[in-house]
């Protein structure tokens, strides 16, 4: 049972990809991936935890192995895409559940969390922002648009769907950037770089920002249900900094935060590192 199975079933009219491994009756762990990259992310881990625990990971509408129509067709927000995945956990059955997110993750799986607190055992953030300490100058160009949606400021972001913005969001704050494989970046960039999907990028660029709004019913939640926390974050992150895991103390003392000599994707360069301390967080959760 420790072998990825890679499948794909039809959820909300969509054909939605998903990433299973582990025995289905353990513990469970659902990765929520970020932009630009998929569940393709989670493979190596996934691999490195599947002896104790039952991991799921969904590609959202629009990444990876998931349908992907076009922006006009289909409504891409944060909202939606939590739908999605919600309705993929209740059609996989999975009723409790750790969450892990990164980037993009944390705004669905907090969109979880707030629908359905009973189900969350524990919450894993890896460079999963919900907090304004967290947003650095990065955002600037990106909250312009969300205060001036015009094709102008739309057009300015594309430079974020490039090769070099990938290639970017992979090493910046890499100590040692020989250690990141470059075929991650290449498969993210081939899936950007279908036709239409610029737009469906930029729609959700566009939507993000409805998520910092949302931050102080998200911290609510966490000070309320108290879910155990782990912030597993690199220090070195130019689009979601260190403070943005520190916060999490203030609502959670004794959430668990390590700072790893990291960037954005801290799995690339520190996931033995990374995969220790979620295997010794997921062993402490309790039903």
């Amino acid at each position: 049972m420790t072998g990825t199975r890679h499948r794909t079933v039809r959820v909300n009219g969509l054909d939605v990809f998903y990433r299973e491994a582990g025995d289905p009756s353990a513990p469970t762990l659902v990765l929520l991936h970020g932009f630009p990259t998929s569940s393709v992310a989670y493979r190596t881990l996934m691999e490195d935890l599947a002896d104790e625990f039952h991991l799921v990971a969904p590609d959202y509408p629009g990444f990876g192995l998931s349908s992907a129509p076009a922006a006009h067709e289909w409504e891409y927000t944060f909202d939606r895409l939590a739908d999605v995945v919600d309705a993929l956990l209740d059609e996989l059955g999975v009723t409790r559940y750790a969450v892990y997110v990164h980037d993009y993750g944390a705004p669905v799986g907090f969109r979880l969390a707030l629908r359905h607190p009973e189900r969350i055992t524990g919450i894993v953030t890896q460079n999963g922002n919900a907090y304004e300490e967290g947003l650095t100058p990065f955002w600037k160009p990106i909250r312009d648009y969300w205060a001036d949606p015009s094709k102008e400021n739309g057009d300015a972001l594309r430079g974020l769907l490039t090769r070099d913005a990938t290639h970017w969001q992979y090493t910046h704050g890499v100590p040692d950037a020989s250690l990141v494989d470059p075929a991650l970046e290449l498969h993210d960039q081939a899936l950007l770089d279908r036709p239409g999907n610029q737009e469906i990028q930029l729609a959700l660029f566009l939507d993000y920002g409805t998520n910092p709004p949302q931050y102080s019913r998200w911290q609510e939640y966490l000070r309320a249900h108290r879910p155990p926390l782990l912030a597993v974050w690199g220090r070195n992150d130019e689009i979601f900094g260190p403070d943005g895991a520190r916060a999490f103390a203030r609502d959670l003392p004794d959430a668990r935060i390590h700072l790893l000599d990291a960037g954005h994707f801290p799995l690339t360069t520190r996931l033995r590192q990374s995969a220790g301390l979620i295997r010794d967080f997921l062993r402490g959760l309790s039903d």
